[in-house]
């Protein structure tokens, strides 16, 4: 129940930070900006205080931060509920795979030695 209602903050904050940053200007979107317009001389400089969108925009990204890192401890703790109960561990899952009909390496199956063959070298193998 309460992973739901993260999973729910999770996307609207989401939705939110995204439609908050499309809606907001650039620091460069007026065109006296690039030549000071005069208010360089405020004490918080050109752009002034914080506007409401960027706090809010603020707040939603930490509200999508906190909403990520409880998402994260609902699933540690949802694997660790999954390993106490004898199941194996998602990421421990292997599929077996089928040996290929032909193998890109030669194997030597049998090496037969000739009369001058040394011992640390291996025979070659047949051509077929």
């Amino acid at each position: 129940m309460l992973e739901s209602v993260v999973v729910v903050f999770h996307l609207l904050a989401a939705l939110g930070v995204v439609v908050l940053v499309l809606l907001q200007q650039g620091k460069g979107a007026d065109a006296g900006a690039s030549f000071g317009a005069g208010a360089s001389a405020t004490v918080f400089g050109s752009q002034g205080s914080s506007t409401f969108l960027s706090r809010f925009t603020a707040i939603l990204a930490a509200v999508f931060f906190a909403s990520s890192l409880s998402l994260g401890y609902f699933a540690k703790e949802k694997a660790a509920a999954m390993g106490s109960q004898g199941l194996p561990s998602p990421a421990a899952l292997e599929i077996p795979q089928e040996q290929p009909a032909v193998s890109d390496v030669p194997v030597l199956e049998s090496q037969t030695k000739a009369a001058g063959d040394s011992a640390d070298v291996p025979a070659a193998p047949e051509q077929k």
